[in-house]
């Protein structure tokens, strides 16, 4: 069975769930959904994928984690071209200013964002929220 990579970062559990909500999404494709904290992710795993799922929330002045997700990324980054990475996070004030810069690095790195934008929740992932992240799943899911 082919695996999808769901890497992220969490602080109060909101981003965490977007990820399970993430790997259902990939279930129900008929893939295995493999959910990693980035603290535990290796970088050589990623590369050798299509595509897999970044998911970190905004913090402080609307930007990545810094002491995990944000080295993860500078590492990562020079060696996705060519990859579909889908992007995911939570919020609770700003304008998601984290994920367009996000989404820019990414295009930067000549890589693709998965339906061309991430999925940025207020706060915790509601009905609506949820679900939309099960269609990222599953659209993540048809790129393996």
């Amino acid at each position: 069975m082919s695996k999808v990579n769901i890497v992220f970062w969490t602080g109060t559990g909101n981003t965490s769930a977007m990820a399970e909500y993430i790997a259902q999404g990939v279930t129900a494709a008929g893939k295995e959904a493999v959910l990693i904290p980035v603290d535990q992710a290796n970088i050589a795993d990623l590369v050798a994928e299509k595509a897999f799922a970044l998911g970190c929330p905004s913090m402080g002045a609307e930007q990545l984690e810094e002491s995990e997700m944000e080295p993860f990324m500078c590492e990562l980054e020079s060696q996705i071209s060519g990859k579909q990475i889908a992007l995911f996070g939570s919020y609770g004030w700003g304008n998601q200013e984290w994920m367009r810069d996000w989404e820019e690095r990414i295009a930067a790195a000549v890589a693709s964002v998965v339906n061309g934008e991430g999925i940025a929740v207020n706060g915790a992932p509601g009905e609506d929220a949820a679900e939309e992240c099960k269609d990222l799943g599953r659209d993540l899911a048809g790129l393996i």
